[in-house]
């Protein structure tokens, strides 16, 4: 007969109350029921772990099966607790790779509220663009992906956001200095100043944005980064309005209607692979 998890917290119990009933409080058992699983374990064994029927006494294999019974019963608890709080939303990890201006315009928001409900989450964020953040999910190293993608896009996700791209610009500079004086909002402004492309700027259908795209010499993919550089004076790029928030400052935004272009925000994960309870809670959340 194997040596049980059941005899090992059984002997425990009625080695650190020193008595069967003080054991059988504890555990819910009578004393006779824990008597003979003392009894069973001491068989297996083939040597008594109590000096005395009182059972206030270890023997040396006694004192070495205690510790070892508390070594083993303390782990199968963390672990039981571990399961629990995992199945029910309360533990776990969550891997989120998101585009940088979701980074700004939505999970702030989300993560604070959510770690309110689910403390113990461990929330692992990385942001990258759209094509790297369907890979990670692609690959399993992310549990949910944040990408952007035109209004007309068919490659899948849930829309959480949708809002303008427009040029972002120093407003001490030559685009927002004819805007000032009266021109028309078109993306044709942008060839007064360098382009900083990054990703998003591939949204955006007019043609002169696409020439400039095929020039440009400087590209950026992280939107603090993006900012810093049009701050610096080194060019304009292309951003969507929730990426900038309360980050404007000495800089501005500027919507062109030649055509208007929309940015939508969508959350990914894979579809053959079922979201662990603590994602699944984390997607609802978005």
């Amino acid at each position: 007969m194997a040596i049980k998890l059941e005899m090992l917290r059984v002997f425990r119990a009625v080695a650190e109350k020193g008595s069967l009933s003080g054991a059988s409080d504890i555990l819910g058992r009578t004393p006779s029921a824990v008597s003979m699983m003392l009894s069973q374990l001491e068989e297996h064994l083939g040597a008594p772990l109590f000096e005395t029927e009182r059972k206030n006494r270890l023997t040396p294999l006694g004192q070495l099966v205690l510790e070892e019974s508390s070594r083993a019963t303390d782990a199968y608890e963390r672990s039981v607790d571990a399961i629990r709080r995992h199945a029910q939303s309360i533990a776990g990890t969550v891997r989120i790779a998101a585009v940088p201006s979701a980074t700004i315009a939505i999970l702030p928001n989300v993560v604070s509220a959510f770690r309110v409900k689910r403390p113990e989450v461990r929330l692992e964020i990385s942001d990258v663009d759209s094509e790297f953040v369907r890979r990670r999910v692609m690959l399993d190293e992310a549990d949910i992906g944040i990408v952007s993608a035109a209004p007309d896009d068919t490659s899948g996700g849930t829309v959480i956001l949708e809002d303008d791209l427009g040029i972002v610009c120093r407003s001490d500079g030559k685009i927002a200095a004819k805007v000032t004086d009266g021109a028309a909002v078109s993306w044709n402004l942008m060839e007064l100043e360098p382009l900083i492309a990054n990703p998003l700027c591939n949204l955006v259908t007019h043609p002169r944005v696409s020439a400039l795209l095929m020039e440009c010499n400087l590209e950026a993919r992280n939107t603090m980064a993006l900012l810093s550089l049009v701050r610096a004076g080194l060019g304009a790029t292309i951003l969507p309005r929730s990426a900038l928030q309360d980050r404007l400052g000495d800089l501005s935004f500027i919507v062109p209607r030649d055509p208007g272009t929309r940015r939508e925000l969508r959350k990914i994960s894979r579809a053959d692979s079922l979201l662990s309870p603590a994602a699944q809670a984390f997607w609802a959340a978005l």
